[in-house]
């Protein structure tokens, strides 16, 4: 390909007889086709065809290699012969390649164009790599493929994607956000816009992907798994949509009489948020399922020990509670499902506040599997279990799940 002079034009080309010559439209496909082959650095020899060309493709063609119109079904042209024709006229004295080029301007051959554009992926993920650098909770994401393949498909394109990405790990770096924090609020801090994070913006879902990463939050969809998601990083829809389940804190005249009852209570964020309660004994425990501190309220009343029951994976409201009584000096003991999903709920918990097991322990899976008369099957994807790693070896030996309420007479024994 020839090296073109500042205006653009190759030098030596007629380009008023250059376009009458092979600018007509009924060119257009042998244009297109030269410049395919440009592209693919393949030489411009031998012949091109056309299948049903119309009268004036066919008339235009004759007419630029000076030939006497064929008949047939499709139209055949030679490049070596349109290169000697542009040669020999002093159009193009170049030939062929020179003649497209000032036609439809430069060609970038393909493995080139493959080349930039990788290179241009590359700068755009770079935030992301620098992330994952800095912060080894996310450095396995940042590398998996599939949040590679998640930025490609989301940005399209390596210029969409350096802002996503950008954005992103600005987003991420200030998780998780402690104490919890509205959404909008966040994002209009950090990203100058509160709708920044809106649901179903590319970077709402890609720091959706982070943040599971993050906290261990499991994969879902719909509007209640990305709230809860949202939460698990300390971001926030609302403050009452977060809440906690407790029996027997203290701190407010509401939590006092409901403990002095025995009963129950429900917190949310934002009364977590103006008014702490406190425990009155060092040792706080946690367990997974509603039943469990149900049956607690009902077999221990006012006289049980403080108890906080996650119901599920822990909201904002839990870990902004269990945090504080941690900091205030209370020790906390957990108990939970003996099944992968538990274990995952545990390191969520264990990743925020530390604490211990509370009747979690291989051993304790052992004894109420041997137990018990029948166990449904374990299901679900393995989970690691850090405070005693040979629980998680045992959940994979004998096979079968294990819920919180078969060991509840064991966890009320343990309150009275």
């Amino acid at each position: 390909m020839s090296a073109l002079p500042p205006d653009g034009i190759p030098g030596g080309i007629d380009l008023v007889r250059l376009r009458r010559l092979l600018g007509d439209p009924d060119l257009a496909w042998l244009v297109e086709r030269v410049r395919r082959r440009l592209e693919r650095e393949q030489p411009l020899t031998g012949p091109v065809s056309l299948a049903a060309p119309t009268e004036g493709q066919r008339t235009a063609a004759e007419l630029l290699l000076g030939r006497v119109p064929r008949a047939g079904r499709s139209l055949a042209v030679r490049l070596d012969a349109v290169d000697g024709v542009l040669r020999r006229s002093g159009v193009s004295p170049d030939g062929l390649a020179a003649a497209v080029e000032a036609l439809t301007g430069p060609v970038v051959p393909l493995r080139q164009t493959r080349r930039n554009e990788s290179r241009a992926w590359q700068e755009a993920y770079q935030p992301l790599q620098a992330l994952g650098r800095d912060r080894p909770r996310f450095a396995d994401w940042t590398t998996e493929p599939r949040t590679e393949s998640l930025v490609r498909r989301l940005a399209r394109t390596p210029e969409a994607a350096g802002p996503l990405t950008s954005d992103a790990a600005k987003v991420l770096r200030e998780l998780p956000a402690e104490p919890a924090a509205s959404l909008p609020a966040f994002a209009a801090r950090v990203l100058g816009s509160a709708h920044a994070l809106d649901d179903g913006t590319p970077l709402a879902t890609l720091t959706l992907s982070g943040i599971r990463a993050l906290t261990g939050f499991p994969d879902g969809s719909g509007a209640a798994w990305r709230r809860d998601a949202w939460a698990s990083a300390g971001l926030l829809r609302d403050e009452l949509s977060s809440t906690v389940l407790t029996l027997n804190l203290r701190g407010t005249p509401a939590l006092d009489w409901m403990a002095e009852a025995g009963e129950p209570c429900v917190l949310t964020l934002r009364q977590l948020a103006h008014q702490r309660p406190r425990a009155t004994s060092p040792v706080v425990r946690i367990c997974e399922n509603p039943a469990v501190l149900a049956a607690a309220a009902d077999a221990c009343g006012a006289d049980c020990p403080p108890l906080v029951c996650l119901q599920g994976q822990p909201s904002a409201a839990a870990l902004t509670l269990l945090r504080h009584l941690h900091n205030g000096g209370a020790r906390l003991l957990y108990h939970g499902d003996f099944d992968w999903g538990g274990l995952r709920i545990a390191n969520v918990l264990l990743s925020h506040v530390p604490w211990r097991p509370w009747r979690y322990t291989a051993t304790d899976y052992r004894a109420l599997a041997a137990a018990a008369a029948q166990l449904p099957p374990l299901t679900g994807t393995p989970a690691a279990s850090p405070w005693d790693p040979a629980l998680a070896q045992a959940l994979s030996e004998l096979g079968v799940r294990v819920e919180e309420e078969v060991a509840l007479a064991d966890l009320l024994a343990d309150l009275a």
